[in-house]
């Protein structure tokens, strides 16, 4: 893992954590998509690897660092792994200082090959040492399950694509250059990447990449569809009753890149030179007050240095999370718009709307910043989203809701009788610090019954916008015609408020 200052694991304050609660108390997890049994991935088989990875360190200058022999043996170890259980293999060379780096890119027959899934790790080490937790645990870890996949034959809906990277203890520079030379059309089949470093610390927590940033410290959420990907992680865990905690994407590793080209992320980590706390220590077990990987970047980071529970654990939720997502059954689409076309949206439908400016409307939007973004400019696809005011003014403050509520809502949608069902949608309540709780973001489903599926309060601190995705079960209302009622209020006097919808969505 690429050394950092930032820290490697998250903690929530008192108030965003209230906000958070608030925000999420009707946002109820659709029903996971039916997907092949995942496997028990042997960790005699994983340390196996390891053990190789260790020689040939021994035998190459006790490291496996880009530019140095022993990465080179240890692209080729890997690749030979696979070469052999049916893998359409490439050793993809790039230059980094100097010296020749290589990514090893695995390709499993069959599949989508517009819908594609990633699961990565990085291969190589420090100078300092054979970097068996940093990262060969990683690696061993997703070349067995890659070996695992061809064991049993899978046929996966999604295109399975396995990547060990080089250079990323130097500034992830294999997996950069993996995605910028990658054409604009080849980028966007990636559906989801999952990069796992560093998954077998001596010392280890249980991080689960946040996807969602419901935690609210560091970086944003990733891109839309990584917070599916977190939450995929995190059944697993649940299943084995051990409790997870976010991390970051604080651009340690090889996500940065992915998530940068807009491509959904996820993955785990076990922890580097962070130290562990006695809340921690009491989650998980271990040493309080010290390090999860006293070892980090240290000619220690040998076999001797794997916590082997840990590892196991890793290995099969990378197992599961390739199985269930790679092998769901799609949903099937009952409804869906994108925005780039009028489909019949009602502003004002009930004649009580208060405020003056920033009404609801579909458009193309126009980028505002105040202390950082408020209205988005970008949309989660297409050119269209539903946005209140599109417009852009001289002030950030121009074209906000003013004034109260401006409302919306669509057309009549007729859900089949039988489910389940699920609403997804993305959006975003962007405010300054002068907003509070009184403004608001809500969408509501309004059949025989009215359900509020997302209510998401101001603050008074600021916020800005960054696309979130929502879900929701329908399931209460199959057979009936209801109607999507989207509501956005600036209710705390002269508060700037902008708020985004885009995608939304219906399957079953």
């Amino acid at each position: 893992m690429l050394l950092s200052r930032r820290t490697t694991w998250k903690t929530r304050s008192p108030l965003i954590a209230a906000i958070a609660a608030l925000s999420l108390i009707t946002v109820m997890p659709a029903g996971p998509a039916r997907a092949a049994a995942p496997p028990d991935i042997s960790l005699t088989n994983v340390k196996a690897h390891l053990s190789q990875l260790q020689s040939i360190a021994t035998a190459n200058g006790g490291n496996r660092a880009h530019g140095r022999p022993g990465y080179l043996a240890s692209a080729n170890y890997v690749r030979s792994q696979l070469d052999a259980a049916g893998y359409t293999t490439t050793l993809q060379s790039f230059t980094y200082n100097g010296a020749t780096g290589y990514n090893v890119i695995a390709d499993w027959p069959g599949g989508d090959p517009d819908d594609v899934l990633m699961v990565g790790a990085h291969l190589d080490s420090v100078t300092a040492g054979p970097g068996i937790n940093d990262n060969g645990s990683g690696s061993a870890a997703v070349l067995e399950t890659a070996l695992e996949v061809s064991r049993q034959s899978l046929q996966p809906g999604k295109h399975l694509r396995f990547a060990w990277w080089g250079a990323e203890e130097l500034g992830l520079r294999g997996s950069r250059f993996y995605v910028n030379n990658l054409p604009a059309a080849e980028r966007a089949r990636i559906k989801g990447y999952l990069n796992f470093d560093m998954v077998g610390s001596p010392n280890a927590g249980y991080f689960v990449y946040d996807g969602d940033n419901s935690d609210g410290t560091g970086a944003g959420p990733g891109p839309a569809g990584s917070a599916a990907l977190e939450r995929t992680l995190q059944d697993y865990f649940t299943s084995i009753g051990v409790q997870t905690r976010g991390t970051d994407f604080d651009g340690r590793s090889d996500y940065g890149p992915f998530i940068a080209a807009g491509i959904p992320a996820g993955g785990t980590f076990t922890g580097a030179e962070g130290i562990k706390t006695s809340a921690q220590a009491a989650l998980w077990g271990g040493t309080a007050g010290q390090a999860f990987d006293v070892c980090y970047h240290r000619s220690c980071d040998t076999t001797a240095n794997i916590n082997d529970t840990a590892l196991n654990r890793n290995a099969d939720a990378i197992a599961y999370a390739v199985w269930t997502v790679a092998t769901a059954v799609p949903p099937v689409v009952v409804w869906q718009d994108t925005f780039e076309t009028a489909t019949g949206w009602t502003a004002n439908p009930n004649g009580t709307d208060t405020a003056a400016t920033g009404l609801w409307e579909r458009g193309d939007p126009q980028t505002t910043t105040s202390s950082g973004a408020k209205q988005l400019g970008t949309t989660v696809s297409g050119t269209n989203d539903l946005v209140t005011g599109r417009l852009a003014g001289s002030s950030a403050g121009d074209h906000n809701i003013d004034g109260g509520v401006t409302s919306i809502q669509s057309p009549p949608i007729t859900l089949p009788s039988a489910g389940p069902l699920n609403l997804s949608l993305s959006y975003y309540l962007a405010h300054g610090s002068n907003s509070s709780s009184a403004d608001y973001l809500r969408v509501r489903v309004v059949g025989s019954t009215t359900t509020t599926v997302l209510d998401q309060p101001g603050a008074a601190t600021n916020r800005n916008g960054a696309w979130t995705t929502a879900t929701a079960s329908l399931n209460a209302y199959a057979g009936q015609t209801v109607r999507i009622l989207i509501d956005a209020a600036d209710a705390s006097g002269a508060s700037l408020v902008e708020a985004g919808v885009d995608d939304v969505t219906i399957t079953r």
